[in-house]
């Protein structure tokens, strides 16, 4: 036994080339298929009782699922119109993987990949015998990785049929990366694949594992997975919990029930549940992630960067968490740090909208605004249906005054989503710059329309009928919206005091001056427009406190003051 042992080990070792190209389905299947055999089971009275796949991993033997040849008497391996006679080898039965020994079989050995680079969204195969019939391929991506013990579990779009259960599940390249395996529950098919490392494990396992426990390891995956898909967060609470219970050294369990809590928003259970996970492996860049996650979840920022940076230290390659340590520093207000993040992030990943969408937004809080335009124009280049990255970049280009760039970002952002008031109370502040005052108007309108509460809109349009159109009656209505909404809206009580008093309507004049003044003592221009309505009203006692406060506040103010209004 030893001795098979070893020869699997180093044909194993033999077989595990460079990365070279990506190859057609065709080159795939071609290159692939010829290592993929049927089985066929048969229970106590010779009665056929199960069809499943396998694939040839080493001289004579053939790798499979468990539960392919569980129960089974007689196994027999269909391989280009032979038979050949079968015994279990290896038994990994926690795991769901099994060798057999299949003598004069010659097949030739796939060749082996790893998992340990995967990405979400990578194009794979499926090559196996559905219903015992010839071959077929199915393909697909990678739809979800989970980083269980020894690898990762692979959840995948390509079909898988009853029958292909323990055949190949191939890379881009062609390599075997692991044995699909059919799993249905509650009328939904979830297409899952054990990863290839579980294959290499074997040889040391399975002399522990020959009986298959009431829950295995799989089983309690597979259920999690399930109550992950279908976002059912407090199912995958419990059943974490009893998982962790039965399984405590179990490290996916532990992120598993990690994930729950998070989603529970009890983000300190999650915590320690993501650090139980890696007291059992702490070399998982995907626990590390999510304890990162928890603890900026929680207002931990510091502790969430340190946690983003284990993470990194172990896959220094992540997209995504480059992408969340930016973040995590530009929320710290570490805007540099969050920009070096970004700028790792869209290297990795420079087909990503959202990554560039944040570096330029990290950009624009450094006060880089050429560069930050630089990042949105890459951002809508990739994506330009995002109605948020064109406003992000109609907001930069105002800022920088370049408010006819900004009023072309503002109205693709409009096009894309027109119901978004904010946009069309910029795109008025950037009509108002360029001195487009009818468009400034309309644009206030939309919005009001679209939000007829916003106190900022009722003020801006009152703004531009007092300073652009003197329509006086049209701007204290506005701003009279505007104090409603918001009592507390020190500007629009003065520019509403500065309409009144150009009316000739001194006595509200002065009281719309006074409620400015209460939210904002040390506002020497409102109080210098009340003494002017003072003045107006012959309160001439008021004129000179008027000027004693101004004093106090703006001494060249004061005396324009006192020049204009009280010597005379």
């Amino acid at each position: 036994m030893k001795k098979r042992i070893t020869s699997i080990l180093f044909v194993f070792g033999l077989l595990s080339p460079v990365v070279t190209h990506a190859k057609t389905a065709t080159e795939i299947f071609d290159s692939t298929s010829a290592s993929i055999v049927v089985i066929r089971t048969y229970d106590t009275i010779g009665k056929v009782k199960g069809l499943g796949s396998g694939v040839a991993l080493a001289p004579d033997t053939i790798a499979t699922n468990c539960h392919v040849i569980d129960g089974a008497t007689k196994i027999q391996v269909l391989y280009q119109g032979k038979q050949f006679s079968a015994t279990r080898l290896q038994s990994d039965s926690d795991r769901d993987v099994c060798t057999l020994s299949v003598r004069g079989i010659k097949a030739p050995i796939a060749v082996t990949g790893s998992t340990s680079k995967l990405k979400i969204g990578a194009r794979v195969y499926v090559i196996g015998a559905p219903q015992g019939l010839e071959l077929t391929l199915s393909e697909g991506i990678i739809s979800g990785l989970r980083p269980i013990a020894g690898g990762q579990y692979l959840q995948t779009t390509a079909p898988i049929s009853p029958g292909s259960s323990g055949g190949g599940l191939f890379d881009e390249e062609g390599r075997l990366i692991g044995l699909p395996t059919f799993f249905l529950t509650e009328g939904q098919q979830l297409n899952f694949a054990v990863p290839v490392e579980w294959i290499r494990e074997l040889p040391k396992r399975h002399k522990k594992a020959v009986i298959k426990p009431p829950i295995s390891s799989l089983d309690w995956v597979n259920q999690a997975v399930v109550f992950e898909q279908k976002e059912n967060w407090t199912e995958l609470l419990s059943h974490s919990i009893r998982w962790t219970k039965a399984q405590p050294r179990d490290a996916y369990a532990w992120y598993c029930l990690g994930i729950a809590y998070g989603k529970s928003k009890q983000y300190t259970k999650a915590i320690e549940a993501y650090q139980q996970a890696l007291g059992i492996n702490s070399n998982d860049d995907k626990v590390w992630y999510r304890l990162g996650f928890a603890y900026k979840n929680a207002d931990r920022n510091s502790k969430a960067i340190e946690a983003f940076q284990q993470a990194l230290k172990i896959n220094s390659e992540d997209a995504d968490t480059w992408s969340m340590l930016g973040i995590t520093y530009a929320q710290s207000g570490q805007y540099s740090k969050a920009i070096d993040a970004y700028l790792q992030a869209v290297r990795i990943k420079p087909g990503d909208a959202d990554i560039w969408s944040v570096l330029g937004n990290a950009r624009r809080k450094s006060k880089q605004y050429t560069k930050a335009i630089e990042a949105y124009l890459q951002a809508v280049q990739i994506d330009s249906k995002d109605a948020g990255i064109w406003y992000d970049l109609g907001e930069t280009y105002n800022i920088s005054e370049q408010y006819s760039d900004a009023i072309e970002a503002y109205q693709k952002s409009l096009r894309i989503n027109p119901d978004n008031d904010k946009v069309w109370m910029d795109l008025g502040v950037a009509y108002y710059r360029s001195k487009q005052p009818q468009k400034e108007v309309e644009a206030y309108q939309r919005a009001l329309r679209i939000n007829p509460e916003s106190s900022l809109a009722w003020y801006n349009l009152g703004y531009s009928y007092l300073v652009e159109f003197k329509q006086y009656s049209k701007a204290i209505e506005a701003f009279q919206q505007s104090v409603r909404i918001n009592p507390d809206y020190a500007s629009a009580w003065s520019d509403l005091g500065a309409a009144y008093g150009i009316s000739g309507q001194n006595a509200k004049a002065i009281e719309a001056y006074l409620q400015a003044m209460r939210l904002k003592p040390s506002d020497s221009n409102s109080l210098f427009n009340l003494g002017i309505a003072y003045k107006y009203s012959g309160q001439n006692g008021q004129v000179m406190d008027v000027y004693k406060r101004l004093k106090a506040l703006d001494s060249a103010m004061a005396d324009n003051f006192f020049n204009k209004f009280v010597m005379p």
